[in-house]
């Protein structure tokens, strides 16, 4: 008998996610709902999902696992509306969301239903958004995180990662605290202080515009994930609130240190809090998926002749490799020039490193 399963949220992850199931259990029956209609009308065209509900109640009537692929907020709203709906006795709901403890709580009450609530979070993504951009590989060897309620017994987690099997993932089992704290230290509050380093040049840009000029090189890219959705950043600072306020209060007690060295003129502490940082940073594992997004990113040399871009880009297609950024980082005439190329995996990224030397280009990766 074939799994009948509700997508609630048809984006990237959702899509992604349903993909995933489909190449992991071809019998599945996907149907799929989202307030935005026409996600749902393209999720059916690319056959992302195998039927269209007109409603939540119609998505999830039959379903014996409910995803709820949405923000945070929105996945506790939807949880306060699944209480009111008739579902199949025995059902498992989960989520994907990068907050886990106040989704747990709402999702909890469900099992006053008779249904499972299990929390889960694949720490994975991709630089594009939306349905259209959904990949069936894009969990392969991420971390995914689940979080049950109080009292859901095994089976049922056993139930979840057999539908989830396509995704390829590496499951983990937390307390929704425990992941909590650990997204925020890795995850959360860096993006924290990335949009702070971008407000702080931007103040600084007001009086001199030369100032954000000069921002365009490597600024830009420490601070890229500053240009995730203000939407989901929000829902996870205030519902990870009570994990991040001590962080960011031991961050201030770090930049107070610093901030003692440099009055002092202590070069040797200066010199190594560097070097300690360098070490740590050093021993980190290297082109994992974690909770924040890696960046698969090449960098090519290039000479200042027309044409050469097409010609690198000629060069990745002629091998299948998609590249999912592409960006100029120097091009002064008369010398060489570079272009920054993101890629979706390692593999492809060392594919198209291949291919490019073999075409007498330089490629090299930096991490």
């Amino acid at each position: 008998m074939s799994k009948q399963i509700a997508l609630i949220g048809l984006g990237l992850i959702g899509g992604s996610l349903a993909l995933a199931i489909k190449s992991g259990l071809p019998k599945a029956q996907i149907k799929g709902f989202d307030i935005d209609q026409n996600s749902v009308k393209l999720a059916s065209t690319l056959q992302i999902i195998d039927e269209q509900a007109e409603s939540l109640e119609d998505a999830v009537r039959d379903a014996d696992i409910i995803i709820l692929a949405a923000p945070v907020e929105s996945t506790i709203k939807l949880i306060q509306q699944l209480e009111t709906l008739p579902l199949q006795a025995g059902a498992i709901v989960t989520d994907v969301g990068s907050t886990k403890e106040t989704v747990v709580v709402a999702g909890n009450k469900l099992q006053s239903k008779g249904v499972f609530f299990i929390g889960g979070h694949p720490m994975a993504g991709s630089h594009k958004t939306g349905v259209e951009a959904s990949i069936e590989r894009l969990f392969e060897n991420a971390y995914y995180v689940l979080t049950p309620a109080e009292g859901v017994p095994d089976n049922k987690l056993i139930q979840l990662q057999n539908v989830l099997k396509g995704t390829k993932a590496k499951f983990i089992q937390l307390e929704p605290a425990s992941h909590d704290r650990f997204a925020g230290l890795i995850s959360h509050f860096p993006h924290i202080v990335a949009s702070a380093l971008v407000h702080h040049v931007a103040k600084a840009g007001d009086e001199d515009p030369l100032i954000t000029q000069l921002a365009a090189g490597g600024f830009r890219d420490i601070t890229r994930i500053a240009s995730a959705s203000p939407t989901m950043w929000r829902d996870i600072l205030m519902h990870n609130k009570e994990q991040l306020l001590p962080m960011i209060q031991e961050w201030n007690a770090i930049m107070k240190n610093v901030e003692d060295m440099l009055h002092t003129d202590d070069d040797e502490a200066i010199y190594a809090f560097f070097a300690d940082a360098k070490d740590v940073r050093d021993n980190l594992p290297s082109k994992k998926k974690g909770a924040m997004l890696p960046f698969y990113d090449l960098y090519v040399d290039i000479p200042d002749h027309p044409g050469v871009i097409s010609d690198v880009t000629a060069i990745l297609a002629k091998a299948s490799i998609s590249i999912t950024n592409i960006r100029i980082i120097e091009a002064r005439e008369g010398i060489m020039g570079a272009l920054r190329l993101s890629f979706r995996s390692e593999e492809d990224l060392t594919v198209a490193k291949q291919q490019l030397e073999e075409h007498a280009y330089e490629a090299y990766d930096v991490q």
